[in-house]
């Protein structure tokens, strides 16, 4: 393979995805700014160069097979026109830390880059289910970010009522801070759904599905959301571990904590996606005995199911309670709400490639 390359763009997010479902993790190198400008200065890239065995593994299966190679150069005049190439220009020096090195030769856009990539043209609920992707503990695979990028839906859309979507379990791909430097880099108002996105992402989510209902739940009413995050103390925490008293470790059979899906301290209640494997008869018997736990320790539970995850008066309803809970009247102050919270929800399924409710 001759010169180097830049994956950029879809071909980077699937990269990044690859690579946390294969090793759990991104784990190439950071590079600094000097190093930057030298690869994106001395990138000149043709597909028929491109040693697709080579690429293979990190971009699984051939990305010369009818999907677009996205590469970044440093100037017009390093662009190439082939086939199944796109080469996009970045002159502009770029924040230390926005290019990552794969292997002598190969680098790869930092998620945090990736995703202001990505969110380009995108809606603010589809830019929210990207970022918190990949600030979560989860990612999609790898063989749906190109039908994802193109508007359409991927694997389990044929089940067309379900609010779920196949994915992986890994660390977080980029940091808050990470994403707040990139924010602070991308000026413009073109860029304006990323920076209002970043401000309001939460890092934690474990699936798309609590990715959509921190979302519908946690964000401000303006986007379409019921606000339950703004509520202080503590917003809406995901994925909280909440560690059981000796009397709430008998009530729950002796577990000796739990992870709360979606915390809110200031109604002390704790809202739970109940999605298909909590069907299972096992799964039921350890959420009983949780959910034991919990109210030992004083803290409320909430199940919501795949069905109301559809269903927006359900979710208001929902809402409502934890307002009553934690003692602050719920009222819209926003004309057209419905509106905006059809649009959220169906944007959120959009981002995560399941079709409109």
């Amino acid at each position: 393979m001759h010169g180097s390359f830049v994956l950029s763009h879809c071909s980077a997010l699937r990269a990044i995805r690859h690579a946390r479902s294969v090793y759990n993790r991104v784990t190439w190198t950071r590079v600094g700014k000097t190093e930057q400008r030298q690869v994106l200065n001395a990138c000149a890239p043709r597909a028929k160069e491109v040693d697709a065995a080579w690429l293979e593994r990190w971009l699984p299966n051939d990305p010369m097979q009818g999907e677009e190679l996205h590469v970044l150069v440093g100037d017009q005049a390093l662009r190439r026109s082939r086939p199944h190439l796109e080469c996009h220009v970045q002159s502009a020096p770029l924040p230390a830390g926005s290019l990552m090195r794969l292997a002598p030769g190969l680098y790869c856009c930092s998620p945090a880059y990736v995703a202001l990539q990505c969110t380009a043209g995108k809606t603010f609920g589809e830019s929210i289910a990207l970022l918190m992707e990949l600030l979560g503990t989860y990612s999609l695979p790898a063989e749906a970010t190109y039908s994802i990028a193109w508007g359409g839906t991927w694997s389990d859309a044929n089940e067309r009522n379900a609010v779920e979507q196949a994915h992986y379990r890994c660390e977080p791909a980029v940091t808050p801070g990470e994403l707040r430097a990139m924010a602070r880099w991308a000026r413009g108002s073109t860029r304006a759904v990323f920076r209002e996105a970043v401000r309001l992402a939460a890092a934690g989510a474990a699936s798309p599905a609590e990715s959509t209902m921190y979302g519908m739940l946690g964000l401000p009413m303006r986007h379409g959301g019921f606000g339950l995050s703004t509520l202080q103390p503590g917003g809406m925490q995901l994925n909280k571990r909440v560690d059981f008293t000796e009397q709430a470790v008998r009530m729950a059979s002796g577990m000796p904590y739990a992870v709360l899906d979606a915390y809110l301290p200031a109604a002390k209640t704790d809202i739970e996606y109940n999605g298909i494997g909590h069907e299972w008869e096992n799964a039921r018997m350890h959420d009983g005995q949780r959910n034991n736990g919990l109210r030992g320790m004083g803290i409320k539970v909430l199940v919501i199911n795949r069905d109301q995850m559809r269903d927006i008066p359900a979710l208001e309803a929902i809402a409502k309670s934890v307002y009553h809970d934690a003692g602050v009247r719920f009222r819209y102050y926003i004309k057209g709400y419905r509106v905006r919270q059809q649009e959220l929800l169906n944007s959120l399924r959009k981002g995560v490639g399941l079709p409109p409710v």
